[in-house]
C-alpha cells in the first residue's frame, strides 16, 4: 500500500511539474513595439566554407527524369544482373565473377 501511495504522489508530482512547463511555454508575452530609434543593421550572414566555397546544386537537382524512365532502367538492371547470376549458377566460374556488366547503371 505504500508502494502504491508513493508512485501516485510522484505521478501527481510529475503530472504537476508537467503542466507548469507547458504553461510556461505556451504563455503569450505582450507584444511591444521595437523602438525605432537605435536600430543597428542587422550582421551580414557569415559564409560557412566547409569544404567548398559555394553550394553547388548536385545533377539530380538540374534536371527531372520522369518516374518511368528510371523505373525501367531499374527494371533492366534487375533483369541483367538475374540474368547473370543464373549463368554463374549453370556454369560457375571465376572469370564470370569479375567479369564487367552490360547494364548502362553501373560506372
Amino acid at each position: 500500500m505504500e508502494l502504491f501511495l508513493m508512485v501516485a504522489c510522484l505521478a501527481l508530482f510529475g503530472m504537476a511539474v508537467t503542466c507548469l512547463a507547458f504553461s510556461a511555454a505556451t504563455r503569450h508575452e505582450e507584444t511591444r513595439q521595437p523602438e525605432v530609434a537605435e536600430q543597428k543593421p542587422a550582421p551580414a550572414p557569415v559564409r560557412t566554407r566547409f569544404f567548398a566555397d559555394e553550394v553547388v546544386a548536385p545533377a539530380a537537382l538540374q534536371y527531372q527524369v520522369p518516374l518511368e524512365v528510371l523505373l525501367l532502367q531499374i527494371e533492366s538492371h534487375v533483369r541483367l544482373e538475374q540474368a547473370a547470376a543464373e549463368s554463374f549458377l549453370e556454369s560457375p566460374a571465376s572469370a564470370s565473377l569479375h567479369s564487367r556488366t552490360t547494364s548502362p547503371l553501373v560506372h
